[in-house]
């Protein structure tokens, strides 16, 4: 069984309550049906419940009956949510009558849903942009406790089965804060490891701290700033397995982590990764998927409270299926 059959199973096994707000957009829709078919989840749709059926209706689809349907127009709980958006957002201003409205706008009501313990995730992006995503998540949402900044995993899966997990990476951060300080950056590093467990289904995280130093070969504010980040983050995480800074070879590989980073149990056996900056990590996963041959699959969001997922506008039926069970994995450790 590989990886994402090792997601869909444990998704399946636990159902979790996966919010879909753009359940009109096409791949979205097909996708909510196969979901539904294959009870990988329970789903919530957000659209007009007669809209609906008549594009269910059109594309062969017969199991979207299978889902809950809330038209944001006409939601029996808008007055309560707007209420509770008020209250949550007074100290910004926000009027009711702001809150009126957007507890119309399907991003927002599936984070209401969500804040109110109707749901466990959400996912969106096929329509929408990520600031569109994660603005509501951040305001009603909120970050996971302990943590101020969001950041995005990915999962690498390579042909090179000898490391990482088997040929299994996940690394981080690659696609939201640009430049993390050495606080944000510790983070960073205690999420993608959460993302590990709670994804990948890693019981053993060995975290890395990527430089282009390894262990005081190079001296700079840069490296400095991934060792301090190292040290914030054991204090963070007292249980976490961690070690930098390393660099890629010297966390990957037994022997040049040997040589390297001499009695660290962390140099030549990470299996997670971390990046000292975005611009980093985008550029060095899309070199490993395209010129390795490896499959990646993210980027998954972290540090919210609750799961709230990104999607590319360009994604697939089959990039949102798989990305309802991952949401639905993050959810299940969100609860312990």
């Amino acid at each position: 069984m590989d990886l994402l059959q090792q997601i869909c199973a444990r998704a399946k096994a636990n159902k979790q309550r996966i919010v879909l707000p753009e359940a009109t957009e096409e791949r979205t829709l097909r996708a909510a049906d196969k979901v539904l078919a294959d009870e990988l989840a329970d789903l919530i749709l957000i659209g007009n419940p007669e809209e609906i059926a008549k594009l269910a209706a059109e594309w062969g689809l017969p199991h979207i009956g299978k889902a809950t349907i809330i038209d944001p127009e006409n939601n029996e709980k808008s007055e309560e949510y707007a209420q509770l958006l008020a209250e949550l957002r007074k100290k910004k201003g926000m009027t009711i009558e702001q809150a009126r409205e957007l507890v119309k706008n399907p991003l927002y009501l599936g984070c209401m849903i969500i804040k109110t313990e109707g749901a466990d995730g959400q996912i969106s992006g096929a329509l929408s942009t990520t600031g569109d995503t994660l603005r509501p998540a951040l305001q009603i949402i909120k970050c996971a406790p302990g943590i101020t900044c969001v950041s995005g995993g990915m999962l690498l899966i390579s042909k090179q089965q000898q490391y990482g997990e088997n040929g299994v990476l996940v690394v981080g951060d690659v696609a939201v804060t640009p430049m993390p300080d050495a606080a944000q950056l510790s983070q960073i590093a205690v999420c993608t490891a959460q993302t590990a467990k709670s994804v990948a289904g890693f019981t053993d995280p060995r975290v890395a701290m990527l430089s282009f130093s390894t262990k005081g070969s190079a001296t700079h504010e840069v490296v400095d700033k991934v060792i301090e980040a190292t040290k914030l983050a054991k204090e963070l995480d007292p249980a976490l397995k961690i070690d930098g800074e390393l660099q890629a070879d010297a966390a990957l590989v037994p022997s040049v982590g040997e040589k390297k980073a001499p009695g660290s149990a962390i140099a030549g056996h990470a299996n997670v990764l971390v990046f000292p900056n975005l611009e980093v990590g985008n550029i060095g996963y899309k070199l490993v998927q395209r010129l390795g041959d490896a499959i990646a699959i993210g980027p998954i969001l972290q540090g919210i409270a609750r799961p709230v997922n990104d999607l590319s506008r360009g994604c697939s039926v089959e990039d949102i299926y798989y990305m309802v069970a991952i949401t639905a994995c993050q959810a299940m450790d969100a609860k312990k």
